[in-house]
């Protein structure tokens, strides 16, 4: 097996990027979901209530991030950006946040409603749930594992293909059986390990197209048939992961340890 893709989010709810390689630090990939999007309240905003942030676009430029959407100007922020900080909350967790002011009137026309970016400075701490590990504004674990033949089977089961990017993975993962990662309980890649901490239990995002923002009923309905459980939709594999390094497209994947076949962890 071996690694087939790597994507980062530099913002969480907008468009990845796709990377050749990829530094593994402490809080997961490097610059994945260090920026989030929030209201004046400071609670995190998401394609799950704002599908368009899908045509929201992000690239890394030396020390910036730059980012596009259709009619608005190309804007440019610092990849670390320093100043005053307010409380945001992402899920359960509260956390202190340097705001980007240049970027408030930017995501306020995009969603139609007072939008802050913000940024996580390294010296914000964000625990993940029971383990001993720290995460960014990513939904709770620092790195989501897909694979191609899992995508391969769902895809059989629907009258459309859809594309991986439908579920946002940080590594995708070529050459194992279909569902295979259901079993796996450690893998190792590039001398990192990598702990399968909790299936991913998938929302209305998958069901919104990655290009133009529009949504559909797909895969949803299908996972619904195929990967229910406990009232959920199941694909992809949250990772924790024990050691830094940087991973690359094509990289071995080795499984170092098996749990029995369940979604349970």
């Amino acid at each position: 097996m071996e690694l087939s893709a790597i994507h980062i989010y530099p913002i969480k709810g907008a468009r990845g990027v796709a990377l050749a390689s990829a530094d593994v630090v402490e809080r997961g990939l490097r610059d994945d979901r260090r920026f989030m999007i929030v209201s004046d309240a400071g609670l995190f905003l998401t394609q799950r209530e704002h599908p368009e942030l899908a045509r929201v676009g992000t690239a890394i430029e030396g020390d910036a991030l730059v980012i596009e959407a259709p009619g608005e100007h190309r804007l440019r922020v610092p990849l670390s950006p320093t100043g005053p900080r307010r409380g945001v909350t992402v899920w359960s967790s509260e956390v202190d946040a340097v705001e980007v002011p240049e970027a408030h009137r930017f995501f306020s026309a995009i969603l139609g409603t007072p939008a802050h970016l913000v940024y996580m400075p390294d010296d914000a701490r964000r625990p993940v749930k029971n383990r001993d590990a720290i995460v960014s504004f990513a939904d709770g674990y620092p790195m989501l594992l897909t694979s191609e033949s899992s995508l391969a089977d769902l895809n059989a089961h629907m009258d459309a293909p859809l594309p991986m990017d439908r579920f946002r993975p940080n590594l995708v993962v070529r050459g194992a059986p279909a569902w295979a990662e259901d079993a796996w309980d450690r893998i190792r890649v590039a001398g990192i390990e990598l702990e399968l901490a909790k299936p991913c239990d998938r929302c209305v995002v998958t069901t919104t197209d990655q290009r133009t923002g529009e949504r559909g009923v797909e895969p949803l309905r299908t996972l619904a048939r195929i990967r229910a459980r406990d009232h959920k939709v199941w694909f992809g594999e949250n990772l924790v992961h024990h050691g830094t390094g940087t991973v690359r497209v094509g990289d071995v994947v080795t499984v170092e340890s098996l749990v029995a076949e369940s979604l349970d962890r």
